[in-house]
């Protein structure tokens, strides 16, 4: 399969549609829809509009493989957490945990963390309260908190093909 010049995930919102390259495949957002990345804000279930970079995968272990994956990743720990808490100096940072602001564990009693990609929204630097732990993740069969998900099987085959420099297009 080839690569696409300008290395984009497109997510059409309105559609339920994610591609990439040769790909096309079904998605979720949030429950709150999709919003202006201007309008976001912890914890409205919304979707950004807007081109995210991808920052690199995070893999929970005996859940998913590393191998053929080119983007940088790393395994989850019991201790990872990701912080959502608008007091928190490392809010929309990864954290370990326990802690004494408010953090989402990485690690998951459903199956939807297994595989997270991380996209760099709100992250340069991050501005408390306009949302924390934007990711790219497995399907629930519900829409989420926010991240763009899709079936694991979709994931699989999307994974090994995203490299250094791709970004995801969050459209209305």
């Amino acid at each position: 399969m080839s690569r696409p010049a300008a290395n984009i995930i497109r997510v059409e919102c309105g559609a339920g549609r994610l591609t990439f390259a040769d790909l096309t495949m079904s998605c979720t957002i949030g429950r709150g829809g999709a919003c202006r990345a201007a309008d976001k804000r912890e914890g409205d279930g919304c979707t950004p509009i807007g081109t995210w970079p991808i920052r690199g995968v995070l893999l929970r272990p005996g859940k998913a493989e590393g191998r053929g994956i080119v983007l940088p990743w790393r395994w989850v720990r019991a201790t990872d957490g990701w912080s959502d808490d608008v007091a928190d100096p490392s809010y929309n940072r990864p954290v370990r945990l326990p802690r004494p602001f408010s953090a989402e564990s990485l690690i998951r009693s459903d199956d939807a963390y297994d595989v997270i990609i991380v996209l760099g929204h709100n992250d340069a630097p991050p501005v408390p309260g306009q949302g924390s732990a934007i990711f790219f993740h497995l399907s629930e069969g519900r829409p989420t908190a926010g991240c763009v998900a899709v079936e694991r099987t979709d994931m699989l085959r999307l994974l090994p093909l995203l490299a250094p420099g791709d970004l995801m297009e969050i459209m209305p």
